[in-house]
């Protein structure tokens, strides 16, 4: 998706988790391993976002987890699930994403190709034993680690 802003646009990532793996999946053009996630476009909102990006990128339907208020939407005020965690990081020096991370359970592990070129790659199930072997930035190494010890199988 192109973005919305000169400045700043807000994304998600979606660390998901099956029985005792968590999904890592190499991004297309800086070639590291992340989580799945995108763009939040206009006409969405985060939880709507996170599910979409990993429809698109992986072909998994999931369960975001998390809480929200136990309170009733209204017509006009729909309560969202929070995310686990928030980021920010400068994409270049002009423009900036504001990262809403969650966690989320699949319902299976068969993961299906990218039907978009640009967002295919290799994605990966690993293990905690796993993640703590491979080569990742700091901030998904403790993402995914948190997200396993939340919604792992033990």
């Amino acid at each position: 998706m192109p973005h919305i802003h000169e400045k700043v646009d807000f994304t998600v990532e979606v660390f998901i988790v099956y029985k005792d793996k968590v999904l890592l999946r190499m991004h297309d053009k800086h070639k590291i391993w992340l989580s799945v996630g995108g763009h939040i476009e206009l006409d969405e909102d985060p939880i709507e976002a996170g599910i979409r990006e990993v429809k698109e990128e992986v072909g998994l339907d999931v369960e975001i987890i998390g809480e929200k208020p136990p309170l009733e939407d209204e017509i006009d005020y729909k309560h969202l699930i929070s995310p686990r965690y928030l980021s920010t990081h400068y994409v270049k020096e002009s423009h900036r994403h504001i990262v809403l991370i969650y966690f989320a359970k699949a319902f299976t592990d068969k993961v299906a190709e990218a039907k978009e070129e640009h967002e295919r790659g290799e994605s990966r199930w690993v293990s905690m034993e796993e993640l703590k072997e491979m080569d990742l930035r700091p901030n998904v190494l403790y993402y995914a680690s948190e997200a396993l010890k939340e919604l792992g199988e033990k």
